[in-house]
Protein backbone atom coordinates (compact mmCIF):
# COMPACT_ATOMS: atom_id res chain seq x y z
CA UNK A 1 0.00 0.00 0.00
CA UNK A 2 2.75 2.26 0.69
CA UNK A 3 3.70 2.32 -2.94
CA UNK A 4 0.15 3.05 -3.94
CA UNK A 5 0.19 5.96 -1.23
CA UNK A 6 2.96 7.36 -3.28
CA UNK A 7 1.13 7.56 -6.36
CA UNK A 8 -1.51 9.58 -4.67
CA UNK A 9 0.83 12.13 -3.72
CA UNK A 10 3.01 12.03 -6.47
CA UNK A 11 -0.33 13.14 -8.02
CA UNK A 12 -1.18 16.13 -5.95
CA UNK A 13 2.16 17.54 -6.08
CA UNK A 14 1.78 17.12 -9.72
CA UNK A 15 -2.02 18.82 -9.82
CA UNK A 16 -0.70 21.36 -7.70
CA UNK A 17 2.61 22.27 -9.45
CA UNK A 18 0.01 22.32 -12.56
CA UNK A 19 -2.36 24.84 -11.18
CA UNK A 20 0.41 27.13 -9.63
CA UNK A 21 2.22 27.31 -13.03
CA UNK A 22 -1.48 27.27 -15.02
CA UNK A 23 -3.91 28.75 -13.50
CA UNK A 24 -7.40 27.37 -14.84
CA UNK A 25 -5.18 24.35 -16.82
CA UNK A 26 -7.62 21.56 -15.36
CA UNK A 27 -11.16 23.72 -15.30
CA UNK A 28 -10.29 23.98 -19.38
CA UNK A 29 -9.01 21.14 -19.81
CA UNK A 30 -12.30 19.29 -18.37
CA UNK A 31 -14.10 21.23 -21.09
CA UNK A 32 -12.91 20.25 -24.40
CA UNK A 33 -10.57 17.35 -25.88
CA UNK A 34 -9.53 18.74 -29.15
CA UNK A 35 -5.99 16.71 -29.88
CA UNK A 36 -4.71 16.75 -33.27
CA UNK A 37 -2.76 13.68 -33.14
CA UNK A 38 -3.78 9.93 -32.46
CA UNK A 39 -0.55 8.27 -31.27
CA UNK A 40 -0.17 3.92 -31.78
CA UNK A 41 2.27 2.92 -29.89
CA UNK A 42 3.27 0.01 -27.42
CA UNK A 43 2.71 -0.77 -23.99
CA UNK A 44 6.26 -0.42 -22.80
CA UNK A 45 6.67 1.55 -19.82
CA UNK A 46 9.19 3.29 -21.36
CA UNK A 47 7.70 4.78 -24.33
CA UNK A 48 5.22 7.77 -23.23
CA UNK A 49 3.68 9.07 -25.54
CA UNK A 50 2.82 12.75 -24.62
CA UNK A 51 6.48 13.03 -22.42
CA UNK A 52 8.26 11.66 -26.00
CA UNK A 53 6.63 14.85 -27.61
CA UNK A 54 6.59 16.74 -24.68
CA UNK A 55 3.38 18.04 -25.18
CA UNK A 56 0.59 18.66 -22.25
CA UNK A 57 -2.68 16.61 -21.84
CA UNK A 58 -5.26 16.79 -24.33
CA UNK A 59 -3.14 17.10 -26.68
CA UNK A 60 -2.68 13.49 -27.91
CA UNK A 61 -5.26 10.66 -28.29
CA UNK A 62 -3.35 7.36 -27.64
CA UNK A 63 -3.80 3.77 -27.86
CA UNK A 64 -1.49 1.11 -26.97
CA UNK A 65 -0.92 -2.74 -27.21
CA UNK A 66 2.24 -5.01 -27.30
CA UNK A 67 4.51 -3.91 -30.29
CA UNK A 68 1.99 -1.63 -31.37
CA UNK A 69 0.19 -3.72 -33.76
CA UNK A 70 -3.02 -2.72 -35.63
CA UNK A 71 -5.17 -5.69 -36.42
CA UNK A 72 -8.49 -5.38 -38.15
CA UNK A 73 -10.18 -7.90 -36.36
CA UNK A 74 -9.18 -5.73 -32.85
CA UNK A 75 -12.26 -3.97 -32.30
CA UNK A 76 -10.17 -1.89 -29.07
CA UNK A 77 -7.65 -0.71 -31.44
CA UNK A 78 -10.28 0.11 -34.15
CA UNK A 79 -12.78 2.28 -31.96
CA UNK A 80 -10.15 4.56 -30.66
CA UNK A 81 -9.08 4.58 -34.42
CA UNK A 82 -12.74 5.81 -35.35
CA UNK A 83 -13.35 8.09 -32.47
CA UNK A 84 -9.93 9.85 -33.38
CA UNK A 85 -10.90 10.47 -37.07
CA UNK A 86 -14.83 10.55 -37.11
CA UNK A 87 -15.45 12.57 -33.81
CA UNK A 88 -12.03 14.30 -32.88
CA UNK A 89 -11.05 14.53 -36.42
CA UNK A 90 -7.36 14.42 -35.55
CA UNK A 91 -4.99 15.66 -38.06
CA UNK A 92 -2.09 12.77 -37.98
CA UNK A 93 -2.10 9.22 -36.71
CA UNK A 94 1.62 8.49 -35.91
CA UNK A 95 2.48 4.74 -35.41
CA UNK A 96 5.28 4.69 -33.47
CA UNK A 97 7.21 1.31 -32.42
CA UNK A 98 10.47 1.36 -30.04
CA UNK A 99 13.98 -0.30 -30.70
CA UNK A 100 14.10 -3.56 -28.15
CA UNK A 101 10.64 -3.81 -28.02
CA UNK A 102 9.61 -7.13 -26.16
CA UNK A 103 6.99 -8.01 -27.95
CA UNK A 104 9.09 -8.27 -31.67
CA UNK A 105 11.81 -10.11 -29.57
CA UNK A 106 9.38 -12.55 -28.37
CA UNK A 107 8.35 -13.21 -31.36
CA UNK A 108 10.88 -14.33 -33.01
CA UNK A 109 12.10 -16.65 -30.29
CA UNK A 110 10.73 -20.34 -30.93
CA UNK A 111 9.51 -20.50 -27.23
CA UNK A 112 5.96 -20.30 -26.62
CA UNK A 113 5.08 -17.22 -23.95
CA UNK A 114 1.28 -18.62 -23.79
CA UNK A 115 -1.89 -16.82 -24.53
CA UNK A 116 0.00 -13.37 -26.26
CA UNK A 117 1.56 -15.88 -29.22
CA UNK A 118 -1.74 -15.44 -30.80
CA UNK A 119 -0.89 -11.85 -30.91
CA UNK A 120 2.50 -12.06 -31.88
CA UNK A 121 1.34 -14.08 -34.66
CA UNK A 122 1.30 -10.98 -36.74
CA UNK A 123 4.91 -10.02 -35.64
CA UNK A 124 5.75 -13.35 -36.96
CA UNK A 125 3.93 -13.20 -39.75
CA UNK A 126 6.21 -9.68 -41.20
CA UNK A 127 8.95 -11.66 -40.35
CA UNK A 128 7.65 -14.58 -43.22
CA UNK A 129 6.77 -11.52 -45.34
CA UNK A 130 10.06 -10.31 -45.00
CA UNK A 131 12.15 -13.53 -44.59
CA UNK A 132 15.03 -13.06 -46.97
CA UNK A 133 15.76 -9.36 -46.09
CA UNK A 134 16.05 -10.40 -42.45
CA UNK A 135 17.73 -13.65 -42.84
CA UNK A 136 20.16 -12.13 -45.00
CA UNK A 137 21.01 -9.57 -41.56
CA UNK A 138 24.30 -11.38 -39.56
CA UNK A 139 24.09 -9.43 -36.31
CA UNK A 140 20.95 -10.59 -33.97
CA UNK A 141 20.97 -6.83 -32.70
CA UNK A 142 20.60 -5.57 -35.94
CA UNK A 143 18.32 -8.25 -37.17
CA UNK A 144 15.68 -7.56 -34.63
CA UNK A 145 16.31 -3.40 -34.91
CA UNK A 146 14.67 -4.31 -38.35
CA UNK A 147 12.16 -6.15 -37.19
CA UNK A 148 10.96 -3.22 -35.24
CA UNK A 149 11.07 -0.89 -37.83
CA UNK A 150 9.40 -3.32 -40.38
CA UNK A 151 6.64 -3.99 -37.89
CA UNK A 152 5.89 -0.17 -37.81
CA UNK A 153 5.69 -0.23 -41.77
CA UNK A 154 3.41 -2.36 -41.94
CA UNK A 155 1.06 -1.25 -38.72
CA UNK A 156 1.18 2.08 -41.15
CA UNK A 157 -0.45 0.39 -44.24
CA UNK A 158 -2.90 -1.51 -41.89
CA UNK A 159 -4.19 2.12 -40.53
CA UNK A 160 -4.09 3.15 -44.18
CA UNK A 161 -6.23 0.15 -45.24
CA UNK A 162 -8.88 0.82 -42.21
CA UNK A 163 -12.38 1.73 -43.62
CA UNK A 164 -12.32 4.85 -40.90
CA UNK A 165 -9.36 6.16 -42.45
CA UNK A 166 -10.12 5.15 -46.30
CA UNK A 167 -13.53 6.78 -46.02
CA UNK A 168 -12.11 9.92 -44.45
CA UNK A 169 -9.58 10.24 -47.32
CA UNK A 170 -12.66 9.74 -49.58
CA UNK A 171 -14.48 12.67 -48.13
CA UNK A 172 -11.98 14.94 -48.32
CA UNK A 173 -10.51 15.14 -45.02
CA UNK A 174 -7.20 16.44 -44.14
CA UNK A 175 -5.42 13.03 -42.58
CA UNK A 176 -2.01 11.97 -42.72
CA UNK A 177 -0.42 8.67 -41.24
CA UNK A 178 3.03 8.37 -40.26
CA UNK A 179 5.05 5.60 -38.88
CA UNK A 180 7.96 6.86 -36.54
CA UNK A 181 10.61 4.57 -33.99
CA UNK A 182 11.77 5.48 -30.79
CA UNK A 183 15.05 4.49 -29.24
CA UNK A 184 15.18 4.00 -25.52
CA UNK A 185 18.80 4.92 -25.14
CA UNK A 186 19.17 8.33 -26.49
CA UNK A 187 15.52 8.97 -26.13
CA UNK A 188 15.17 10.70 -29.89
CA UNK A 189 12.45 9.67 -32.45
CA UNK A 190 12.45 8.66 -35.73
CA UNK A 191 10.68 9.48 -39.19
CA UNK A 192 10.84 5.66 -41.27
CA UNK A 193 9.80 7.80 -44.28
CA UNK A 194 6.19 5.81 -44.70
CA UNK A 195 4.14 9.14 -44.42
CA UNK A 196 0.84 8.21 -46.31
CA UNK A 197 -1.89 10.92 -47.10
CA UNK A 198 -4.97 10.85 -49.35
CA UNK A 199 -3.92 7.73 -50.97
CA UNK A 200 -3.64 5.40 -48.34
CA UNK A 201 -0.67 3.72 -50.45
CA UNK A 202 2.92 3.62 -49.20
Amino acid sequence: MDALNLLFENNREWAEKIAQEQPGFFEQLSKQQNPEYLWIGCSDSRVPANEIVNLPPGEVFVHRNIANVVVHTDLNCLSVIQYAVDVLKVKHIIVCGHYGCGGVTAAMEPDSHGLIDNWLRHIRDIYRFHISELDAIEDPAKRKDRLCELNVIEQVANVCNTTMVSNAWKAGQELTVHGWIYRLEDGLLQDLDVTSIASGKL
